[in-house]
């Protein structure tokens, strides 16, 4: 059963076609990624799968009584404005400190109430506005480039916890990427979007698309590719490991005999 699902959706801003023609549908429990250059609709996208953004033809279909849990691509804390994490988890309602507590915990950042938002790293930022997130319970996740300014292990750290959370609530994971060739390894399937739908399919199908490569790895000698890196958990070993930044294209991951196998992902060279 899909959660939420589009169909033959197009929105203009000023009369420009944003997003053409769009198919979109995803099911309980899937993790979905959407990539794309800046300018491909990603964001409007996602405002018109929640209901924030109008479209000028087509319908966007949401399960009923679906419980969305979303975490915005910016959200700027005055410095000056007094706002403790406990406070903020109450907004717009006001929850028990225990199911605070609880949301803080499960994100990794527990004993933080009394800390101020304007005062916490990028890290904790995003991890507290995962928490308020799942305090909604969920249905599906809806994430927008929430790794954005972490790094590379801030991003491997936050893309594990979205896979533990998928694990545990099942919960579907809807995550737009700033990264044109990292993803997390543990999406079902990643979309390509440059205002229509380029080409879809698992991380390793996506990558060498034709129309991935030609929207992404043009004159880069495909140093744009999709890179994943998953690896197992006894770390005694150096395969699946190392990044060879000599072959920055490589796009098939080593892969381990673990159902649950932890994902980190890692850029490829930039150019």
């Amino acid at each position: 059963m899909h959660l939420i699902s589009a169909e033959n959706l197009t929105v203009r801003h000023g009369g420009v076609a944003v997003l053409a023609d769009v198919d979109f549908a995803i099911r309980r429990g899937e993790i979905v990624t959407v990539v794309g250059p800046n300018g491909s609709g990603k964001s409007t996208l996602i405002r018109a799968l929640i209901g924030l953004e109008r479209s000028a033809t087509g319908q966007v279909t949401r399960l009923p009584g679906l419980s969305i849990g979303y975490v915005p691509q910016k959200l700027h804390i005055d410095a000056t404005l007094p706002m403790t994490v406990r406070r903020f988890l109450s907004l717009p309602r006001r929850v028990t400190d225990a199911a605070a507590a609880a949301a803080l915990s499960r994100t990794g950042v527990a004993g933080l109430e009394t800390r101020q938002m304007a005062r916490l790293s990028g890290g904790q930022f995003q991890r507290v506005l995962l928490a308020r997130a799942l305090l909604a319970r969920p249905d599906i996740l809806i994430l927008d480039e929430p790794t954005q300014g972490l790094d590379q292990p801030g991003i491997a750290a936050f893309y594990r916890l979205l896979e533990e959370v998928r694990r545990e609530t099942g919960a579907a994971v809807l995550l737009v990427s700033h990264d044109l060739h990292v993803v997390m390894s543990a999406s079902d399937r990643v979309i390509c979007l440059n205002g229509h739908v380029c080409c879809q399919g698992t991380p390793r199908v996506v990558s060498a698309a034709p129309e991935y490569r030609a929207l992404f790895g043009l004159g880069t000698g495909g140093a744009l590719a999709l890179y994943q890196h998953v690896h197992d958990h006894d770390h005694d070993q150096d395969e699946g490991h190392g990044h060879d930044h000599a072959h920055p294209h490589a796009a098939h991951p080593h892969r381990h005999d673990h159902s649950h196998d932890h994902s980190q992902s890692k850029a490829a060279d930039h150019v």
